[in-house]
């Protein structure tokens, strides 16, 4: 593998299809790995979570003119104070991250990524490999082990968060026979009790391009209207929401949801559908319609959608919030590696 450094995604930007093509083959194919993601995360440094003045370290390993492999890395000071590599999409907003390889050339691009790390007169000096969001089911946490202990340097693997996932099978009626009994009538129940309230309820999805920006302002507001969700939504936070759902939305992966009740906004579900999974990003509703659990039946009325649409699995993504439980969740982990020179 040739290994070579660029300080701009645009320097890669002839490579964006084979990005994307390789992360199909990789065992970690999320969203927030591909080319557009990861270009927009870095314009706002995540929402400002990384100050301005950190470095892009985009690492791309070729065979001939095939690229084969990526770390998008960058440098910045990592919160104790380190000069770290990072995954670019660290840490909040991009659930899970990973190196760009496919499963079988990972031990040797690895390998090569480190040399070329130790060897490059352009990076900045770092001291760390600070690599957060790394899914359980990565081959990359093994790998990473393995690299650290070939050159002596500390490795330590942090649980960060579980994850829920839900596999989907083919109908509504499937899905509530395989969750739990009590769940499954609390859900009967509300769809009842909304039925019942003489109000007209519809499941509708963002698909026009000249409203994008005023559908995402629409769900924004309705974020803002949870405290904690507030102080999270900074000017530099709603840019990067913005620039993910129009990247999302011309990738064709966008799934912004609104429920309605009599043609009101009530509820929004920023989701993904990508690679056969909808990919659940944030929500939020309007405490006007609270009377109606418009939340509940808004994520009701998306596992319904998801089941008669070739969905096949459900992925809560990062936290355990309790109602990822009550809608069939089960657990897998996040982790966080540190490999220290």
């Amino acid at each position: 593998m040739e290994f070579k450094q660029y300080d701009t995604f645009d320097a890669l930007a002839s490579y964006k299809e084979d990005w994307n093509l390789l992360l199909k083959k990789c065992a970690s194919v999320v969203p927030f790995l591909t080319y557009d993601y990861l270009k927009a995360w870095w314009q706002t440094r995540g929402g400002g979570e990384w100050p301005e003045e950190s470095q892009l370290v985009l690492v791309a390993a070729f065979e001939g003119e095939e690229l084969v492999g990526a770390a998008p890395l960058f440098h910045a000071k990592n919160i104790l104070g380190e000069p770290a590599l990072m995954f670019v999409g660290a840490i909040e907003v991009s659930d899970f991250l990973d190196f760009i390889v496919r499963s079988e050339d990972l031990a040797r691009f690895l390998s090569g990524l480190i040399d070329f790390l130790l060897k490059c007169d352009d990076l900045p000096a770092w001291d760390v490999l600070d690599l957060y969001n790394l899914l359980e089911e990565s081959p990359s946490l093994k790998a990473l082990e393995t690299e650290a202990e070939k050159h002596g340097w500390a490795h330590q693997q942090i649980h960060l968060q579980p994850s829920p996932t839900l596999p989907l099978p083919e109908g509504f009626d499937a899905y509530l026979a395989g969750i739990d009994g009590k769940q499954r009538r609390e859900i009967r129940r509300k769809l009842r009790n909304f039925e019942s309230s003489f109000v007209d309820g519809d499941l509708v999805f963002a698909e026009d391009p000249d409203t994008l920006h005023d559908e995402v302002d629409a769900f924004l507001a309705m974020m803002a209207q949870d405290p904690n969700k507030r102080d999270f939504l900074t000017d530099a936070m709603r840019r990067h929401l913005h620039n993910t759902a129009q990247v999302a939305f011309e990738d064709g992966w966008l799934q912004l949801a609104f429920f309605t009740i009599d043609g009101e906004k009530a509820a929004a579900n920023m989701a993904f559908n990508f690679n056969k999974r909808m990919w659940l990003y944030n929500s939020g509703w309007e405490w006007d319609f609270r009377e109606y659990s418009p939340g509940w039946l808004l994520l009701t009325h998306l596992i319904q959608w998801a089941t008669e649409n070739g969905i096949q699995e459900l992925d809560f993504m990062r936290g355990d919030e309790g109602y990822k439980y009550k809608f069939g969740g089960i657990d897998r982990h996040v982790w966080r590696v540190i490999v220290k020179r």
